[in-house]
């Protein structure tokens, strides 16, 4: 089984840098770091989110990661990372 980040979840690591790097840049990597570190792991035991029904017949699964919430399609043997973001944004 193998990890695939979408465009759009590689956008978010990105906005989730920049916003947090310029007040604290190691706050910024560690939370990088955590995120990624999960979605690694995520091949061992990918149906270990809470699934969520609204997307039937897709299986899209969501992780909490902190205060971040992460959510991952598992489909075949591949996972793909959809959108990570904190959970105080609106969404």
């Amino acid at each position: 089984m193998n990890v695939t980040w979408t465009s759009k979840a590689v956008g978010d690591l990105a906005r989730l840098h920049e916003f947090l790097a310029p007040v604290n840049q190691r706050a910024a990597a560690r939370v990088l770091q955590s995120l990624t570190t999960v979605a690694s792991r995520l091949p061992d035991q990918p149906r270990i989110g809470e699934k969520l029904d609204q997307y039937e017949p897709r299986e899209v699964r969501r992780i909490l990661v902190g205060k971040y919430e992460m959510r991952y399609e598992v489909r075949g043997s591949s996972v793909f990372i959809l959108r990570p973001w904190h959970t105080r944004e609106e969404r």
